[in-house]
């Protein structure tokens, strides 16, 4: 049994501006994102190398808030940031704050895999990146009019749009399950429209935005990052399962609909256990998701 679940972000998504031609462009990159993973899988090769594709792919399509579609800080520059982690020896590698990295996935893998290290930031991610060969590219890759827009907005003081509306809305993440039993989990994110100081979010923190470990499960998060950071979304979601019994949804239902919910905390996460079970839950309003099991049709959705 092999299975991948993907997720462009969640958050407040109103219908009514959800028109059929917009969201039928969310589920071409949701599709394309599941197909490229899927076919790794169908291969017969890691579920770390499934997520990888997955989030490149996000990482390329400028809809979703990582890589080329990565929102502004409000100085009008974009920092990316992303981590990955693999079950079965509990390695994991991440970046943030990086401003030239094409596909920050591919550097947090880098780091998992070349160095001593589990998270670098900023200057110093970029010069690891420059010795390992990942691709940079110039600041005018990750322009996009719609998300200059948004930050215009936020500049103007639009009381009608928060920086939260339109930064988990976006982000981007993959867990795998591959035919040799091994989890992975990877997520990607420019984090929030207008932040400031060079904040961080939970995305590139192993443990809560991104967490994999074989004995329980392997989680990718999107939401409001302080919060999932302060509760350690993903390593609640493994933990309640390894020592609390709890099965794969009942751990999720209870993290993202009774502690998130508790903090008022908005997001939901995908997840998967050994057994190929998936849970993609959200308490908000929507969640742009896809999975795809062995021997089953993909399924995508964005509304409950």
């Amino acid at each position: 049994m092999f299975a991948i679940a993907i997720h462009g972000g969640a958050g407040t998504l109103p219908r009514a501006d959800m028109t059929q031609e917009r969201e039928s462009v969310y589920r071409a990159g949701l599709e394309a994102a599941l197909a490229a993973g899927f076919a790794v899988l169908c291969a017969g090769a890691s579920s770390l190398d499934a997520v990888t594709a997955a989030v490149s792919v996000l990482e390329d399509d400028p809809v979703f808030n990582a890589g080329r579609g990565a929102v502004f800080t409000l100085e009008g520059r974009n920092e990316l940031d992303a981590a990955i982690m693999e079950g079965r020896d509990l390695k994991a590698g991440a970046v943030c704050g990086v401003e030239h990295v094409k596909n920050p996935v591919l550097l947090a893998r880098a780091v998992m895999e070349h160095s001593d290290h589990v998270l670098l930031c900023g200057a110093g991610a970029e010069e690891f990146a420059r010795v390992q060969g990942v691709e940079l590219v110039p600041r005018s890759y990750f322009h996009t009019p719609e998300r200059w827009r948004q930050l215009e907005r936020i500049r103007a003081g639009d009381g009608g749009l928060s920086s939260l509306t339109i930064s988990h809305v976006g982000t981007v993440g993959a867990v795998a399950l591959d035919s040799h039993g091994t989890l992975a989990a990877a997520t990607s994110t420019g984090g929030m429209t207008g932040k400031r100081y060079n904040r961080v979010g939970d995305s590139p923190i192993i443990g809560a935005g991104t967490y994999a470990d074989d004995r329980s499960c392997a989680v990718s998060a999107t939401g409001h990052g302080e919060i999932f950071m302060r509760l350690a979304v993903a390593h609640d979601i493994a933990a309640r399962m390894r020592f609390g019994s709890r099965s794969l949804g009942e751990a999720v239902r209870e993290v993202v609909h009774g502690e998130l919910v508790a903090m008022r905390g908005e997001g939901g996460v995908i997840a998967i256990d050994p057994r190929g079970n998936v849970a993609l839950e959200f308490n908000s309003e929507g969640m742009f998701r896809a999975v795809r099991r062995e021997g089953e049709a993909a399924v995508v959705g964005i509304y409950r």
